[in-house]
């Protein structure tokens, strides 16, 4: 029987980062994951966006999620030796004048810190791009080729026997009498922790949980006369590839969701193209993905209130890329140490919510945390 100190189901970007974390931590690690083409860490652009949203907030805890995501990502470039970071500038380009007029009266208090060093500024020029509201330029951030990320480290773990591509069956796990769980009586994990995305609605342990997932789709688009030393952002991001490559996203849809992409996805991410600019573009692709997002907009990280031995990683939804990294390590103190988690994203906060009930068939009643 193998036996492994954490067992993971699934392997997006917050899979990706628990385990790299708990592997540096000298923990044996098993990681079962069946790879989806359409998960929503494979379809984003891995946006790392300081200042964000229709109000222009300084993003939730950006001082230290940003820098810890920065030294992971480049530490995974160091050992799989291929670009995966992009360091660059965001520029959000003002829709109207009311919206400029309002981001520069906030501006005195600087609200971003440094991440936009001055908000009155004039922009760079950028040709064949709408900026004549003009915007603010964002620093600090960038984004990450998460599928290409994702797809190295997942060569790396199923030659190292790491990670095993496997559908997992959460009816199939049992408490194991003398502590820890076993899985087909095959495997044996001191503890279990759900990093499925989206699927996790799914999981008998933590589907009373507001994980409420939302569908976005993004275009692939080919416009060579782009500039492309910065995001841009406007209604949509658009993020050069290079090579005149660009991605264009994204959309939000909420249950019920389409069968795969559709037109009128296709056609509302082009029109916000349009309104960014006025160079002539050719969409060369286009990719949906279900995110697994919560209602207060912060991850779900902890313990079952009941199985000590079970623990949920998960509801990052498009911030991802910058959130997981830190909260990573936040969750490995939580569980090596009995470190605190931020009560932001302690799923205790929902523990109203938890109904007692009888245990499924086949699921574990009871476990010892160590």
């Amino acid at each position: 029987m193998t036996r492994v100190d954490y067992l993971l189901i699934g392997y997006g970007i917050a899979g990706a980062a628990l385990a790299a974390e708990l592997r540096a931590r000298g923990r044996q690690v098993l990681v079962l994951d069946q790879p989806q083409p359409d998960s929503a860490s494979r379809v984003a652009a891995g946006l790392m966006n300081p200042v964000a949203g229709k109000r222009f907030a300084l993003a939730w805890r950006a001082a230290e999620l940003l820098p810890a995501a920065l030294a992971f990502y480049r530490e995974q470039e160091e050992r799989l030796r291929v670009p995966i970071l992009r360091e660059m500038p965001i520029v959000k380009l003002f829709s109207s004048v009311q919206e400029q007029n309002d981001v520069l009266a906030r501006s005195a208090d600087r609200p971003w810190q440094e991440f936009v060093p001055d908000a009155t500024g004039e922009l760079p020029t950028l040709p064949g791009v709408e900026q004549q509201m003009g915007g603010l330029l964002i620093r600090g951030g960038g984004y990450v080729l998460v599928e290409e990320l994702l797809t190295r480290l997942t060569a790396l773990g199923l030659r190292e026997g790491w990670l095993q591509h496997e559908t997992f069956a959460w009816s199939r796990l049992v408490a194991d009498p003398a502590g820890g769980f076993r899985y087909d009586d095959r495997l044996h994990a001191r503890h279990v922790i759900s990093c499925e995305g989206a699927a996790a609605v799914h999981n008998p342990y933590f589907n009373w949980l507001p994980l409420t997932p939302n569908q976005g789709e993004v275009l692939d688009v080919e416009c060579p006369e782009l500039p492309e030393g910065a995001v841009l952002n406007k209604g949509a991001y658009v993020v050069p590839l290079g090579n005149g490559q660009l991605r264009v996203g994204a959309t939000y849809r909420w249950p019920p969701f389409a069968e795969g992409t559709t037109p009128e996805a296709r056609a509302e991410l082009a029109q916000r193209l349009q309104a960014i600019t006025s160079l002539p573009f050719r969409v060369t692709g286009q990719r949906a993905g279900v995110r697994p997002a919560v209602r207060d907009r912060k991850p779900l990280l902890g313990t079952h209130p009941e199985t000590p031995g079970v623990h949920i990683f998960n509801g990052f939804g498009s911030k991802g890329v910058m959130m997981a990294p830190r909260l990573a390590q936040l969750m490995a103190d939580w569980l090596e140490n009995d470190a605190e988690l931020w009560p932001e994203v302690n799923i205790r906060r929902y523990f109203s919510l938890f109904i007692a009930a009888p245990a499924a068939a086949g699921s574990p009643v009871s476990a010892s945390r160590s």
